[in-house]
């Protein structure tokens, strides 16, 4: 076992910054000194196997993405990047842990699909990863096979109100697995769209020549997203459980969140990067030489991107400021246009929907910093700190103090980064949702459980570096 200290650096934390130096020894945080503390020696830096020079950086806890879909099968085809290609991405953008979502679709047992993902992540992962659980089929089978989660250290789980066929739950069943998570101390987790009412109104613009991924924007309106967001509310009001909505970009899903917590409701919200740069007009409206007005099947997903018009992006940041949205994740579920994207030429509705933010999301949240839409503290905060809360992992991740994991990111706001193919993308699809992209800050370093795995510009990590996280009870509840 190694020891690293890190000299020089502001450690950033959800609640302040402060200067001070960064001991590790072997896996963990052993000590977070005063610059020049004579402590533990008056040679520390001679004494230890490496020092990292952090002057006039940020050190702050290893990113957190706590929605990842890896190898997702949608579509008639799966997610692009495998556990070892979009955990190494992942790395390379100072997130040093995920949370996935392993799958049980209707008609499959709950514990086939969690043995399923165990097999995918075993031994490829570059970083420590954790799972959800979907849970496709409400029936007197998967509530019974949820007791078994917690004791897998899985203590959240994931319903759609969207997607009929595939995975969509009925209120009724909602209800049944909203009163077991109750009893069981889960966090519920849900995608709030009206499925049905989208299905028609996605059929209805097929049929009327509108087929263009713009379209898939329109039919997935954001009164489909309110009147879900709602009810889904509702449902957990009456049943007293905790809920988590994913991927808000809605305002008025916002308002439903905000409400909700006004009356001291355990409700919770995340928003994801495409929801605070990118539009409705801008990406899904997009053309191309290459693609035509298809260009804009590179940001189909669901929900859908929303109207700069209509201002949802500003309501996205503003609910990020004012704690009505917790958090930020990415929803990383890539799809190429070759061969993936492209299945859905002539009819938006057969468009795999995802995008691939997963490497960027530190540096997207950053350049929130720069340009005045959160704080420091904040942005570590809805990164890092509290999704190692809201999922039980609070302590060992998400923050530098001793005990914690040494997942630590030395990152330099006067450096720079140019996203984009060929310049910073190591995610497995041939296209950048982030094509030229400036960002006024770059991850320097990267410490993964005391391991150094990204270091000025090149990856020393390795396939299997990753630990699976067994994560406990939320630590976020009123």
């Amino acid at each position: 076992m190694s020891t690293l200290l890190i000299t020089g650096g502001t450690v950033v934390s959800a609640t302040g910054r402060t200067e001070a130096d960064v001991l590790v020894d072997g896996e963990r945080v052993v000590a977070v000194l005063a610059p020049g503390s004579t402590l533990l020696g008056h040679d520390l830096a001679g004494s230890v196997d490496r020092v990292i020079d952090a002057s006039g950086k940020y050190v702050i806890p290893g990113g957190i993405d706590a929605h990842t879909h890896f190898e997702l099968p949608f579509g008639g085809t799966n997610a692009s990047d495998t556990f070892e290609t979009g955990t190494r991405a992942a790395a390379w953008g100072g997130t040093t842990s995920v949370i996935d979502f392993a799958v049980q679709r209707y008609g499959e047992r709950v514990e086939d699909g969690l043995a399923a993902w165990h097999d995918k992540a075993s031994a490829s992962c570059a970083i420590d990863y954790g799972f959800h659980q979907i849970i496709g089929g409400v029936d007197e089978f998967s509530l019974k096979s949820m007791e078994l989660l917690a004791n897998e250290g899985i203590t959240s789980y994931k319903l759609f109100m969207a997607y009929p066929g595939v995975f969509y739950s009925d209120d009724a069943q909602i209800l049944k697995a909203m009163q077991k998570a109750r009893d069981l101390g889960l966090l519920t987790m849900m995608h709030a769209e009206n499925g049905p009412a989208i299905d028609v109104l996605a059929e209805q613009l097929y049929n009327e020549g509108k087929t263009t991924p713009y379209f898939h924007g329109i039919a997935r309106a954001w009164q489909m997203e309110e009147e879900a967001t709602h009810r889904a509310i509702m449902l957990a009001d009456v049943t007293d459980a905790p809920l988590y909505v994913v991927h808000v970009s809605a305002k008025q899903a916002v308002a439903q969140l905000a409400a909700a917590r006004d009356r001291g409701k355990n409700v919770f919200g995340e928003t994801c990067p495409q929801y605070l740069y990118l539009s409705l007009e801008d990406q899904l409206g997009a053309s191309s030489e290459e693609w035509g007005d298809f260009e804009g099947a590179k940001w189909v997903c669901s929900t859908p991107l929303r109207s700069r018009e209509e201002g949802h992006q500003h309501a996205m940041w503003q609910g990020l400021r004012t704690n009505d949205l917790q958090m930020v994740s990415t929803d990383h579920c890539p799809f190429c246009m070759k061969d993936q994207k492209e299945l859905g030429k002539g009819d938006f509705r057969a468009i795999p929907n995802g995008i691939g933010s997963l490497e960027h999301r530190m540096d997207l949240m950053y350049q929130g910093v720069v340009t005045g839409e959160i704080s420091l503290e904040r942005w570590v905060e809805l990164t890092s700190t509290t999704p190692a809360r809201m999922f039980g992992l609070y302590g060992k991740k998400g923050v530098i103090a001793p005990g914690a994991d040494a997942d630590v990111v030395v990152y330099d706001p006067n450096g720079h980064t140019s996203i984009g193919l060929g310049k910073t993308h190591h995610m497995n699809m041939d296209h950048s949702a982030w094509e030229g992209y400036e960002i006024d800050g770059h991850v320097d370093v990267v410490v993964s459980r005391g391991r150094v795995i990204v270091d000025g510009g090149e990856y020393l990590g390795h396939k299997g570096d990753g630990t699976y996280l067994k994560r406990g009870l939320s630590q976020y509840l009123i």
